[in-house]
């Protein structure tokens, strides 16, 4: 298993580094007519935040680059700046990429560049068929769909109209913020509850004492509002490091270690759609290594059609078959 991307680490404002997903979608009531109702789709884009876990929702009409490009703009202007966008290697996301002029970076381009510019975003593509690289914002949606469903549940097609969903989809972004992060103690002197929601509008109810500001003092949490701000900021960033990051690399699976794949090995391609009996064979012709020097994915040339063609797949979905003795 491999460790954690750095930009999920570093300690920064919210919504700096963000992983992007679209999911949907729902039928609504566009208009009424002499016969009845006139029904229309919605998609949602859900942008959640890899450090704070905070989410924010976006409705849009249609599932094409012109209505991605308008979220991505609405959900600039409300949070700011992003420095890392990261997403699967869907369509609508390649062509807005491209129309935005933001610098992609595919898998598929060997060394990954650290920085493009000295301010501005970097949009990462993970590669084919590797859902879990997006756990994190997956996770994310699977909360959303499960909140929605509730609250849908006695709501028929005809009374779910664009306002009402877009006032839904915002209630729920309210609920899955407020989630505690972490397991609520039980510690009478410690009643702050850890959640996306202390960052994202550094509210609380709580009262602090001075012992647990670290370096600012009670006169500095009353008197000067700034640093009242600081003070409960790097209150959250310190309880984030002790109590939120040792819980987000506990290794349930690939915890062995096993032999990196190279150039020349014959592996078996995992296909979902295809019988076990069926999965292709293939040559790795371009085994690429992460920043922690071991193989995620490589290059991999199989048969189709006839044809030799190459794709870009992670090893999870490769078994060893032959290994290259040369």
């Amino acid at each position: 298993m491999s460790y954690l991307p750095e930009d999920r680490l570093e300690p920064s404002p919210p919504f700096t580094n963000v992983g992007v997903d679209a999911f949907g979608p729902w039928t609504i009531v566009s208009r009424r007519t002499r016969g009845g109702y006139a029904n229309s789709k919605r998609w949602a884009i859900l942008f959640s935040c890899l450090v704070t876990r905070a989410v924010h929702i976006e409705l849009i009409e249609e599932m094409s680059s012109s209505a991605f490009i308008n979220a991505v703009r609405r959900f600039i202007s409300l949070r700011g700046q992003v420095k890392i966008f990261r997403s699967d290697r869907g369509t609508n996301f390649i062509g807005a990429v491209d129309k935005l002029r933001i610098d992609s970076i595919n898998v598929e381009d060997g060394p990954f560049r650290k920085f493009l510019y000295n301010s501005g975003t970097t949009w990462i593509f993970n590669p084919p068929h590797s859902s879990h690289m997006g756990g994190a914002w997956e996770r994310m949606i699977g909360i959303t769909r499960r909140i929605l469903d509730s609250m849908l549940l006695n709501h028929t097609g005809k009374s779910l109209t664009h306002d009402v969903l877009n006032t839904f989809l915002t209630e729920v972004s309210v609920i899955i913020n407020s989630r505690p992060l972490v397991p609520v103690s039980t510690d009478p002197e410690n009643p702050l509850i850890l959640t996306p929601t202390m960052l994202l509008t550094q509210k609380t109810d709580y009262i602090f004492t001075s012992d647990q500001l670290g370096d600012f003092n009670e006169r500095d949490l009353h008197l000067v509002e700034w640093k009242r701000v600081q003070a409960l900021a790097s209150i959250f960033w310190s309880r984030w490091r002790k109590e939120y990051l040792p819980l987000l690399q506990q290794r349930q699976k690939w915890i062995g270690h096993r032999r990196d794949l190279v150039k020349g090995d014959v592996v078996l391609l995992k296909d979902k759609n295809l019988c076990r009996t069926q999965w292709p064979m293939g040559v790795i012709m371009n085994p690429l290594k992460s920043s922690d020097d071991h193989v995620r994915k490589a290059e991999v040339r199989t048969i189709v059609n006839g044809k030799p063609t190459i794709y870009t797949r992670p090893i999870v979905d490769m078994i060893l078959l032959v290994e290259n003795c040369l």
